[in-house]
C-alpha cells in the first residue's frame, strides 16, 4: 500500500492515512505470520501495543543470540571480542547458549555444551584456539577480556539482562533506588504480590510507569532468567560466584541537581547528548528521555520539538544550554 506520513513528536514518522486507489491489481491482505519463523512457538501481541513476539524466551535461538549480542555489547559487558558474528558463530556451534556459558568458556576449553533437543547443529569437537581463524593468541585475548568484565557495577549489569524497556537510563534509576542487586531481586519477587509496598515503591520511581513495571516483574517471573541470575551471581557446587555485582554507591554531591530529574532535547552546543548525560548523573541527577510533571529541569538545544513544547504547557523549570552550565558550575 501507498501511505501519507507526517512528522510527529520530535522526529518520528507518523501514518495519517492509507491512499487505496493507488493499490496495485491482485494483492491480497497481509497476513501476518502466526509462529515464530526460528523456533516456531506461536506469536502473541498484547493489548494495545505494536509489537508482535515469540513467546518462547530464552529457548528460542533468534532471541537467545540477541540477548548474548546485548548482554556483550559496549554499554553493557563490553567483552572485546564478541561481537556479532563471533556471537552467532559460538552459539550455532554450541560454545555459549546463555550468558552463563561466556564465563564458564575458559574452564570448558572450548568445549561444546549439550545438543539442543529440537535444533540442528554443526557439531565441533576441537578447541576454538584450533578453529579457522583462530589461534593461541586471539583465543587468550577473548579469554582474558573475559576475565577483566568478571566484576561490574550493579546499573550495567541491570541493563545487560536485557529486560524490556528497560535502557541505561532506567538501569541507573534501579539501580540507585535498590542500591544492592541481593535487595531488588528480593524486593522484585515480594512485588510480585501486586499489594505488597513492594509494588508500591517499585511504581513511585520517577520513570517507572505500570507497563515497564510490568516487564520487569515479568523478567522475574520467568525461572529461567532467575536461573541465569543465580548461576552467574550465587557460588555453584563450592565454587566462587562467576561474577562480583559492585552495589551502586550515590554521588555524594552538593549541587543544586541532585536529586532532581532532567530531560535534554534539541541539539547543545558544547556538549554531546550523551556527555550532557553523563555529566547530569555525576551530580546527582536523575535524566529522564521523556517531560511529566515530576521533570525538575528541561534542557533545550537547537530545534527542540514537542517536549519543550509539553514542558511548556506544564509550567516547568526550562533551561538553555548557556543556563544549564550555569546552574551546574560550567
Amino acid at each position: 500500500d501507498t501511505v501519507i506520513i507526517q512528522r510527529a513528536g520530535d522526529v518520528i514518522p507518523q501514518v495519517v492515512c492509507v491512499v487505496p486507489e493507488k493499490r496495485p491489481s491482485g494483492t491480497e491482505p497481509f497476513r501476518f505470520p502466526a509462529t515464530c519463523p526460528d523456533c516456531l512457538e506461536p506469536l502473541v501481541r498484547k493489548p494495545d501495543e505494536a509489537d508482535t513476539f515469540c513467546v518462547n524466551g530464552l529457548n528460542c535461538p533468534a532471541q537467545a543470540v540477541e540477548r548474548l549480542i546485548h548482554f556483550s555489547s559496549r554499554d553493557a559487558f563490553d567483552i572485546e571480542g564478541l561481537g556479532i558474528k563471533n556471537i552467532e558463530s559460538f552459539y550455532s556451534k554450541r560454545l555459549i547458549r546463555s550468558p552463563v556459558d561466556i564465563f564458564t568458556l575458559e574452564a570448558r576449553d572450548g568445549s561444546p555444551l549439550a545438543p539442543h533437543a529440537k535444533l540442528a547443529e554443526e557439531t565441533v569437537t576441537q578447541p576454538l584456539r584450533e578453529w579457522e581463524g583462530w589461534g593461541e593468541v586471539s583465543e587468550r585475548k577473548l579469554y582474558d577480556a573475559i576475565q577483566r568484565v568478571r566484576t561490574i557495577e550493579l546499573d550495567h549489569f541491570i541493563y545487560a539482562l536485557g529486560i524490556p524497556q528497560v535502557g541505561q537510563s532506567t538501569a541507573r534509576l534501579l539501580a540507585r533506588h535498590y542500591l544492592t542487586l541481593w535487595h531488588w531481586r528480593e524486593c522484585m519477587e515480594q512485588a510480585f504480590d501486586k499489594e505488597t509496598e513492594a509494588y508500591g515503591q517499585l511504581l513511585a520511581i520517577n520513570g517507572i510507569g505500570q507497563n515497564m513495571a510490568e516487564d520487569i516483574l515479568n523478567f522475574f517471573h520467568e525461572p529461567q532468567n532467575r536461573e541465569v541470575l543465580d548461576k552467574l551471581t550465587l557460588p555453584q557446587n563450592g565454587q566462587s560466584p562467576l561474577l562480583t555485582i559492585v552495589d551502586f554507591t550515590p554521588p555524594v554531591s552538593t549541587s543544586p541537581i541532585a536529586g532532581k530529574t532532567v530531560v535534554f532535547t534539541g541539539t547543545l552546543e558544547t556538549l554531546s547528548r550523551n556527555e550532557a548525560k553523563a555529566r547530569a548523573e555525576s551530580l546527582g541527577a536523575n535524566v529522564a528521555g521523556s517531560v511529566s510533571k515530576k521533570t525538575d529541569y528541561v534542557i533545550v538545544g537547537a530545534d527542540a520539538g514537542s517536549k519543550e513544547k509539553k514542558a511548556r504547557e506544564l509550567g516547568l523549570n526550562i533551561l538553555n544550554e548557556k543556563e544549564w552550565l550555569e546552574l551546574i558550575g560550567g
